[in-house]
């Protein structure tokens, strides 16, 4: 009886244990939205509507690799609101930027419903090769901007400043 009463308490202990932490997994495909911690700041809102610089050129003087990228306001933003160059080390670049990049490249190909009009290229990242640590840094906030600008999500990361 006292057996019994042991498994009852161990399975009464695993169901409680498995109610307490069950939680609500958020679908990285899905667009970021009103229940999603992220808090835009004036001076961010302001920076995604400048019409200042309308192309920011991402390159490496010593290599080939270069990205351009053709939206208004991210220059603005990446002076103003994005952590300053040096404050992520490359490896944390690198390996944030290849999650984002197969993800857009998986919405660029359609294999998602994801807008069209956000994700009209694919982006060429190689995870061998070195891109140096500006093309990371400038394509690692390019992303964190999109994300933050246009409410979408690629990847497990609630997209933070």
């Amino acid at each position: 009886m006292k057996r019994v009463n042991n498994i009852w308490s161990v399975i009464v202990v695993l169901v409680l244990f498995s109610a307490c932490s069950s939680s609500k997994q958020v679908n990285q495909t899905e667009e970021l939205n009103e229940s999603t911690p992220l808090s835009i700041s004036q001076a961010e809102e302001q920076a995604f509507n400048a019409t200042g610089e309308g192309e920011v050129r991402i390159g490496d003087e010593e290599s080939e690799y270069e990205i351009i990228i053709i939206d208004p306001g991210f220059y603005t933003w990446l002076k103003s609101i994005a952590r300053p160059e040096g404050y992520y080390d490359q490896a944390f670049l690198e390996s944030r930027n290849q999650l984002y990049v197969l993800n857009w490249n998986q919405r660029a190909l359609g294999l998602y419903n994801a807008d069209p009009n956000l994700y009209l290229m694919q982006i060429n990242y190689e995870p061998g090769i070195d891109y140096g640590y500006e093309v990371n840094y400038k394509l690692y906030n390019y992303f964190i901007y999109f994300q933050r600008k246009y409410k979408q999500r690629l990847g497990p990361f609630v997209p933070r400043i």
